[in-house]
């Protein structure tokens, strides 16, 4: 008789064992000649050595499944103990759209003709600049294509960043420390980031610096490497700020820059450093520029009117 522990590294206990332990019931009936316990973060199998060796491979089976779809269904535990498969009956197929799965399984697609060709620049390119109106989607599908990367593991890194440059207001007279003062302006990549990765795994990544959020000012200086980074908000950069940005790339790094031209909160709004790159940087090989238009909105249906009717005015 021998004993086999398997650690259960950034996973949610609840959903991977099920209430009261309905999933680790259904586990430990497909193996009764062992004795499996489960304690804290560990499980434990005591027997056969060759009984050993096959739940091993099927827990490692279960937990590949859990970190792809972040959803564990006891239908998708008896499939991967029967052998059947690792898609269980209604968990969504891939299709060509799909770029990965979000929270409890759900499938996050191109869902607009210009979101799928950002996915398909992000392929053959290593600078991505996505411009369009506010909710056509260019930095959730930015930040669906760098957790997609790190999960295939091509980057070991993500780094997400804005300016702190404020709409009206000044980070001088909001209260709290310097990080209390950004983190209003970074939000909505948290918000993003919270679709697409389970709370256990994304404190985990945040902790020891496997996805990184930080303003602008923080990258000078650094040497990107093995990195997805993205640059969100970029049209309140500077012609310096965003040149300091880009050539922070490293090696085996892939950037991604996005802004809308028609919200710039620069004094002059003609030193926008997103403007000028695009124009600078255009017909450079390896570097691909996709335009999102009012048709891209994917929030409410009145986001589309409100833009076309200021458009208008």
């Amino acid at each position: 008789m021998i004993e086999k522990l398997i650690y259960l590294e950034t996973i949610d206990l609840m959903e991977f064992l099920g209430v009261r332990n309905v999933k680790l019931d259904i586990i430990k009936a497909h193996f009764p000649k062992l004795k499996i316990v489960a304690r804290g973060n560990w499980l434990k199998a005591m027997g056969d050595a060759e009984e050993i060796a096959v739940f091993e491979e099927k827990i490692n089976q279960l937990i590949e499944h859990y970190h792809q779809y972040n959803v564990l269904k006891e239908s998708s535990v008896i499939e991967i103990l029967m052998g059947s498969g690792v898609q269980a009956d209604g968990t969504p197929r891939e299709d060509g759209d799909l770029i990965l799965f979000g929270v409890n399984g759900k499938p996050i697609k191109g869902r607009t003709e210009n979101q799928r060709k950002m996915v398909q620049a992000y392929d053959e390119n290593d600078l991505l600049f996505a411009v369009g109106p506010a909710g056509s989607g260019k930095t959730y599908t930015a930040i669906a294509l760098a957790v997609r990367a790190l999960k295939r593991k091509t980057v070991k890194r993500i780094i997400l960043s804005r300016p702190a440059v404020e709409a009206g207001e000044k980070l001088g007279f909001l209260p709290g420390d310097m990080k209390e003062k950004i983190d209003p302006y970074l939000q909505p990549l948290y918000d993003a980031l919270m679709d697409m990765i389970p709370a256990v795994k994304l404190k985990e990544y945040m902790e020891n610096g496997t996805i990184q959020i930080a303003p602008l000012a923080f990258m000078r200086g650094r040497t990107l490497n093995n990195a997805f980074v993205i640059l969100d908000e970029a049209q309140n950069t500077t012609t310096n700020q965003l040149k300091m940005f880009l050539t922070r790339m490293g090696d085996h790094a892939k950037f991604v820059v996005t802004g809308d031209v028609t919200q710039i909160d620069l004094p002059n709004p003609q030193t926008s450093g997103l403007v000028q790159a695009m124009r600078i940087l255009k017909g450079i090989k390896g570097i691909e520029r996709i335009k999102f238009g009012v048709k891209d909105i994917v929030r409410h249906r009145l986001v589309q009117d409100i833009v076309e009717a200021y458009d208008k005015e």
